[in-house]
């Protein structure tokens, strides 16, 4: 049976929408996030988020509250712990972007009058309103996906006016702070405030096929040496050993060192400031695009991690994506051509 939802104008809607997974996953929900508040101004919304994505949530414009997930090894006790809390905060429609069994058993019975989820797989059993999608023939971008569950919400609650479609930014600090911790940022490293700044993050989290160091070191000094611009190696606090030895490779070419150690806010404010925000796919690429900056990504051919699947969520002309060419294996990221991708970058961004 599907459930229907009406609501008078004046009604305030509490909206959980679930997207509880990697960084990256969670910054290609900003777009839904976004969609309802600029559809429904009076609602609430919150997010149910793990421990290390809590910050970054909280700083979204789009979101009003956010909850918890223990994770899976929490186990029953933290099904039960998401259950109470939703329960806690009188939520009126859950959407979930992705489920899992645990989010499908956590959700069930909680009061909310309406349920949505992709149809797929066994969770979808627990959810009176589902959508198929087929993610995993990769047809369309990632956040389109997590878009169709909300346009879906918005017409089964008998909206009157059409849809508004958001658009980027969507990540967005005030101007002067920016300014100000660029100026700062500048000044300690002794930097050329003429020359454009290249942030490189070589590091991909586990999450996709990267370039190689050596591939990075090799488009840093073809980057710099037909541009007027400067390197910036970026790290978690957990990768300062891997990016030093990256910036050995490094030693003809001007660069600095950014390890973020002040939380993903404080990274957020430093990608803000930014030219060019370069990596594989990974939660800090798409903290890059969630503020609109010009970014170059790679990407393997494999259906599930596409450029098309992963796309950012900046503006198209701010995109530029790279992957093996055809021939090359899905996975031979050491089949790109360095010298082509510098081509481009310089002819796009610099």
């Amino acid at each position: 049976m599907r459930y229907i939802v009406t609501h008078s104008a004046d009604k305030e809607e509490r909206i959980l929408l679930i997207r509880n997974d990697k960084l990256g996953d969670f910054m290609l929900a900003w777009p839904s996030y976004a969609m309802l508040k600029k559809n429904i101004p009076n609602c609430t919304t919150f997010a149910l988020v793990p421990e290390y994505t809590r910050e970054i949530a909280e700083s979204c414009p789009w979101i009003d509250q956010v909850l918890i997930d223990p994770g899976n090894s929490a186990g029953w006790r933290g099904v039960l712990k998401i259950r109470k809390s939703i329960r806690r905060h009188r939520i009126d429609a859950i959407i979930t972007l992705f489920s899992t069994t645990r989010i499908a058993f956590a959700t069930l019975f909680v009061g909310a009058r309406y349920r949505i989820a992709p149809a797929t797989k066994f969770a979808q059993l627990f959810y009176h309103n589902k959508i198929t999608q087929r993610r995993s023939q990769s047809r369309k971008p990632e956040f389109e996906y997590n878009l169709d569950l909300v346009r879906a919400y918005l017409r089964n609650r008998k909206k009157a006016t059409p849809t508004i479609e958001p658009a980027p930014p969507y990540f967005f600090f005030p101007a002067q702070q920016i300014h100000s911790l660029k100026e700062q940022f500048l000044n300690r490293e002794d930097i050329n405030p003429e020359q454009k700044l290249i942030m490189i993050h070589p590091s991909s989290g586990g999450s996709a096929s990267n370039l190689s160091h050596q591939q990075y070191a090799e488009l840093a000094r073809k980057i710099t040496s037909d541009s007027n611009s400067y390197i910036i190696l970026s790290a978690g606090p957990d990768e300062e050993r891997l990016i030093q030895e990256f910036s050995m490779l490094l030693k003809d070419v001007p660069h600095t060192i950014f390890i973020s150690t002040a939380g993903l806010t404080s990274f957020a404010q430093h990608i803000a400031f930014v030219d060019l925000f370069v990596s594989g796919s990974t939660g800090p690429l798409h903290i890059a695009g969630a503020l609109n900056r010009p970014t170059a990504a790679f990407y393997p051919r494999r259906k599930s991690a596409t450029a098309l699947r992963w796309k950012t969520i900046n503006e198209q002309s701010r995109q530029l994506a790279f992957s093996p060419p055809e021939g090359a294996g899905e996975e031979e990221m050491s089949a790109i051509s360095i010298q082509n991708v510098a081509n481009t970058i310089c002819s796009h961004f610099l």
